[in-house]
């Protein structure tokens, strides 16, 4: 079961992730909420990694390792901004803006090193960065319609990446 819920988790994670990135900024979900999931995710993706680094070596999952590596790093940073006022905003939406554009970066990389599901890699990519360049152009002004325009276009385009990932584990070559 839990080799099936590695490979399957992310498939359900990544867009829950987004949909309470969401909900926050509707303040929906409590500070103390986002923080909780930004502990438990913290924690999953530390077992993740660790759990899979010596099957994510080489190529394209390598790539994903180190994007595990500095998603961790920026949800630590988003820890650290929810714990420390002062440093709120700029660690919540540096963690945000990276969130939307390492990952987009893997898509991409992904794309181009993967025959199957190449397209859905490569849409994806594109929705996650231009939902940062989105989210990031609603910051000043500050506009609630476009920062959640943003969140959304990272939250469809990562979720494309990572169903198609789930869905043909095999076809995503180590080398």
């Amino acid at each position: 079961m839990f080799p099936r819920l590695r490979a399957q988790g992310p498939a359900v994670l990544v867009p829950l992730a987004w949909t309470v990135v969401g909900l926050a900024h509707r303040d929906v979900v409590s500070d103390r909420a986002v923080l909780i999931f930004h502990v438990v995710a913290a924690v999953l993706i530390a077992a993740f990694a660790a759990l899979s680094w010596d099957e994510m070596e080489t190529g394209v999952l390598r790539v994903w390792r180190d994007i595990l590596l500095v998603g961790l790093l920026l949800t630590v940073g988003g820890i650290v901004g929810l714990l420390h006022s002062p440093l709120r905003d700029p660690f919540l939406t540096t963690t945000i803006l990276g969130w939307m554009v390492v990952p987009g970066i893997g898509l991409y990389y992904t794309g181009k090193h993967v025959s199957a599901g190449q397209r859905a890699y490569t849409v994806g990519a594109a929705l996650s960065v231009i939902g940062a360049a989105v989210y990031a152009g609603a910051l000043f002004p500050a506009s609630e319609s476009a920062l959640l325009t943003g969140i959304a276009l990272a939250l469809v385009g990562q979720t494309a990446g990572i169903v198609q990932a789930v869905r043909q584990p095999g076809e995503t070559p180590s080398g």
